[in-house]
């Protein structure tokens, strides 16, 4: 994805939030070809200039077309049930970050492998077990220091399981990775 794509994407996140927010309909639009391809999205809110998690809500799979998932993610990502609801006011305090999603894919090794194929900084996982599951996007290893071992702790632990639930063979590990585009100030200019 292009960088102007990629801001056009961030763009239309907070569009579709300010609109959910002021009772208002999104008006259709014409996007580049890219957002009628089905893709996986997450949309994540942080609170600027403190950068706490506001809200984050996805698709790790590609179901929806990206203008449709982007507006979807956008609206629930306000309204993550881990936080009180976004307000209209609180808007310009919130930065938008964007996150496009490469098909997830199973790793299809052994476990004691695992460590050896989470790519830190690249990858994203999800951890699949009985009717448990938990993602953790690519930026989230970085931005806690993560080793592998401890990002495949921390996703299992995200996904309500025992943090060594991965060494388990009945426990699925997808990796994907994800081209992510932020705001640098609520509103602002978007970045890759």
């Amino acid at each position: 994805m292009e960088l102007k794509e990629g801001r056009l994407a961030v763009h239309l996140a907070r569009k579709s939030a300010e609109a959910f927010l002021e009772g208002k309909k999104l008006h259709a639009e014409k996007f580049p070809e890219i957002f009628y391809e089905k893709q996986g999205v997450f949309v994540t809110l942080h609170t600027h200039p403190e950068k706490e998690l506001r809200g984050c809500i996805g698709y790790p799979e590609p179901i929806f077309p990206l203008y449709k998932a982007l507006a979807d993610c956008a609206v629930h990502a306000c309204q993550d049930p881990r936080f009180d609801p976004v307000c209209k006011s609180e808007l310009k305090k919130i930065i938008f970050e964007v996150s496009v999603l490469t098909k997830p894919e199973l790793l299809e090794c052994s476990p004691s492998e695992y460590p050896k194929r989470v790519r830190i900084g690249k990858d994203g996982l999800i951890i699949r077990k009985e009717s448990r599951s938990g993602l953790l996007l690519p930026q989230v290893a970085i931005e806690y220091g993560f080793s592998p071992e401890a990002f495949l702790e921390h996703t299992c632990m995200k996904a309500g399981l025992n943090p060594q639930s991965w060494k388990e063979k009945d426990c699925r590990i997808f990796r994907f990775q994800a081209e992510i585009f932020s705001e640098k100030t609520p509103g602002g200019i978007v970045e890759r």
